[in-house]
């Protein structure tokens, strides 16, 4: 035995742990008493109503990629996207004036999608904010068609909403 394990011996016996007694029987004999429990009220519900997504009435035209009907650089958008030249309207993406884009004040934001409503089914749909339209117009928007595709027109009363991004699935949860 080390010197060490002698002097903690020395300095801590060993205690006698004694075994519990049973209760006596007339502890088994006791009847409950009621005891005064207080909780903390709780408070009211309060509705809150859902968020209502804004609309907004447009005047709505297309436009092709054309230097003619732009810049001089027609397959380059605002936000610096690049048009291929065989684009049709499948592609969806659209011009905002700027009274509605938020650098110039408004709520929406190149790259944003939005839910246009009102012209036709075929263009009807959701687009994508990728280019502005000249500072002379007003709460207008600008549909992108293809040069091939023979779709020409402007319609009033069309109603635009943007739309709310839906949060990723979740993965399922598996344990390794």
């Amino acid at each position: 035995m080390s010197i060490a394990l002698f002097l903690l011996t020395f300095l801590f016996p060993a205690r006698i742990i004694m075994q519990p007694a049973a209760l006596p029987s007339t502890v088994a004999q006791l009847s409950p008493r009621p005891v005064a429990l207080l909780l903390p009220r709780p408070e009211p519900l309060t509705y809150h109503a859902p968020r209502r997504i804004a609309s907004y009435r447009v005047t709505a035209t297309v436009y092709s990629a054309k230097a003619s009907q732009t810049d001089s650089e027609p397959f380059i958008t605002a936000d610096n996207s690049r048009i291929s030249r065989h684009h049709s309207s499948k592609r969806r993406w659209m011009a905002l004036s700027r009274d509605m884009l938020k650098p110039w004040g408004g709520k929406f934001a190149f790259g944003d999608s939005v839910k246009v409503k009102g012209i036709s089914p075929e263009l009807d749909g959701v687009y994508v904010i990728h280019d502005t339209m000249n500072r002379r117009l007003h709460r207008t928007i600008d549909l992108l068609v293809g040069r091939h595709e023979k779709i020409y027109g402007k319609w009033d009363d069309v109603t635009i909403k943007k739309v709310e991004e839906t949060p990723p699935e979740l993965p399922e949860w598996q344990a390794s």
